[in-house]
């Protein structure tokens, strides 16, 4: 299970596994609207998806820190209105930052990044030992 790490004022076992995302995606403490995430857990693999459209690729960060999965994202942009007699100038500027503690079933070095259509997926795959293995008999000597 991928639980998110977050300050929490409902400490319940919903609550640890999806944080306050349940509640909606806007962060009451920074005033940030967060991108939706998806969590996955598949046979072989764990993977996020964080809808984020209107961000580039080149707009993302991911690091892994002590099994602490960040995907953090900052633009900044620029408008400028130049006319004879006035300039306009309007400044944007987006960022936000989502932390997850990985399980250590997850193999941290073969973790992958995809950007598609303002998706990024995150595929991490499970440690072979970890991997669901199937039923088998054992016969008795």
């Amino acid at each position: 299970m991928l639980p998110m790490l977050r300050r929490s004022s409902l400490p319940d076992l919903v609550d640890e596994f999806f944080g306050r995302d349940f509640l909606g995606n806007f962060d009451e403490q920074t005033g940030v609207n967060m991108p939706a995430v998806n969590i996955i857990e598949e046979k072989d693999d764990f993977s996020i998806e964080v809808a984020a459209p209107g961000l580039d690729k080149k707009d993302f960060k991911i690091d892994l820190d002590h099994n602490v999965l960040t995907i953090s994202s900052e633009k900044k942009d620029e408008k400028k209105e130049e006319d004879k007699k006035f300039m306009r100038r309007e400044f944007s500027y987006t960022s936000f930052k989502r932390s997850f503690t990985l399980p250590n079933t997850v193999d941290a070095e073969k973790i992958e990044a995809k950007h598609k259509d303002g998706v990024l997926s995150i595929t991490m795959p499970k440690k072979e030992e970890a991997k669901e293995k199937p039923a088998r008999q054992i016969k008795i000597s």
